[in-house]
């Protein structure tokens, strides 16, 4: 996506930092996976960051308007 200045009106001002904070609690839990032993709780924060990754999909799609959804 080009770099534009956006007003905090523009949804897409919004989009963009809520990604780049999803992006961390996604990096954040593929890091804990390696520092904790359990393996119920490797398996929450894995899945908990894939979730997450299609949460970043939908603001994406949102963003460029690739699904049907967002473009009415």
């Amino acid at each position: 996506m080009e770099s534009r200045a956006l007003s905090k009106s523009d949804p897409i001002y919004h989009t963009t930092r809520l990604k780049k904070e999803i992006s961390n609690l996604i990096e954040h839990l593929r890091v804990d996976v390696g520092k904790v032993t359990e393996p119920q709780a490797k398996a929450l924060f894995e899945t908990t960051a894939e979730a997450l990754g299609g949460l970043m999909k939908a603001f994406e799609d949102y963003e460029t308007k690739n699904e049907e959804a967002w473009q009415k």
